[in-house]
Parts: structure tokens; C-alpha cells; sequence
């Protein structure tokens, strides 16, 4: 993989209005919670920058490994609160927004456990990491260190 472009090169002041937005959006909610939505994002659009970032990010807020390894099957696996899996679902269902739509049944339990103003600040948290996802598969991005593999 090479980087097609930095973004942050090329158009410096979108991209710093992008990253302070982003940073900005979701005050009320937990980090935790918010790692676990960038990682399942991330999963679903296949963003390995987004993934490597995000899975460190929640491991150095101490998420379990065993959280982190099972976001690809979260519905089936017994570790997530019911406010998780109301996000998650919620993740799913707006990252797929154009096969899957946004259910009824999705938007009734996140209303369920969200505030109004809750559901709308994982609403735009949402639709920033799929924003950074596309920049980083779109461009070609990867920052951060990936370990040598060592020989077998």
C-alpha cells in the first residue's frame, strides 16, 4: 500500500477544521463506548488506519482484548451492555445505511438507552469515522507503526 496523497498537505485548512471538529463531537458520551463505535466502523469499511488506530486507542482506555476481538460478531457474543449493542446496532445500520437503512426496531432501542441529545452526538460520531475511514481507504493512508513480522 502507498499513500496516494496526505490530506493534510494537500488542503491543510479543511483538514485541521475536520480534525478539531472531530475531536469535538461527542462530549457527553463515554470513551469507551465511543472506541468501540470507530472500531465496528472501521470493521464494516474495512479501514485498516482507522482499525490500528482505534483498537490501541481502546486498548490504552482498557478495553479487553476479548471486547476488541469480538466487535466483528457482537451480536452473538455475551460481553456487550445493552447500550452497546444499541450503538453498535446503530453503527451497523448507518455505516450500511445504503442496503440496510436505519430500522425501526434499530432506532427504537437505541432510543431505548440514548438521551435525545445522546443519539444524536453517536449520530455525528458515526458519520465522522466514516468520514475518516474513507479519507484513510480513499487515500491510502496509514499512520502509526506496524511491528515487523518475524520469521517463521
Amino acid at each position: 500500500m502507498t499513500q496516494r496523497l496526505d490530506p493534510f498537505a494537500a488542503a491543510p485548512a479543511p483538514m485541521k477544521l475536520w480534525l478539531d471538529m472531530s475531536a469535538k463531537i461527542a462530549p457527553t458520551l463515554e470513551h469507551s463506548l465511543l472506541e468501540l463505535v470507530k472500531i465496528r466502523a472501521s470493521q464494516i469499511n474495512g479501514c485498516a488506519n482507522c482499525l490500528n488506530m482505534h483498537t490501541a486507542d481502546a486498548r490504552k482506555a482498557g478495553e479487553s482484548e476479548q471486547r476488541i476481538y469480538l466487535l466483528s460478531a457482537w451480536h452473538e457474543a455475551p460481553c456487550y451492555s445493552s447500550r452497546e449493542r444499541a450503538a453498535l446496532a446503530w453503527t451497523d445500520a448507518l455505516t450500511l445505511v445504503s442496503t440496510v437503512r436505519a430500522p425501526d426496531a434499530v432506532y427504537q432501542a437505541l432510543a431505548a438507552e440514548f438521551t435525545e441529545q445522546e443519539q444524536v452526538e453517536l449520530t455525528l460520531m458515526i458519520n465522522v469515522i466514516n468520514g475518516w475511514n474513507r479519507l484513510a481507504v480513499g487515500f491510502d493512508l496509514f499512520y502509526g507503526q506496524v511491528p515487523a513480522r518475524e520469521a517463521a
